[in-house]
């Protein structure tokens, strides 16, 4: 069992660690540049359709199974 492990690399060599701090780098640049909400990409907002009032009697949950079919399912 040991020895499974033992065969498991590692070590990282120098090319290794700039690849993977340059990806680090890569990923944080990327969520600067899309995370916030910059004014630029908020110039021309979209107008959305206001929401619908629900009525009682409806519902928006999946129909619940009934008894009959559950039996029915094979295995």
């Amino acid at each position: 069992m040991l020895s499974m492990f033992k065969s498991i690399p590692t070590h990282m060599d120098y090319k290794g660690q700039k690849l993977a701090e340059q990806i680090f780098q890569g990923i944080i640049l990327v969520s600067a540049l899309t995370l916030p909400p910059w004014p630029m990409y908020r110039r021309n907002p979209l107008q959305w359709q206001p929401a619908l009032p629900e009525t009682p009697g409806e519902t928006r949950e999946k129909p619940q199974e009934s008894q009959s079919q559950k039996k029915k399912k094979h295995k």
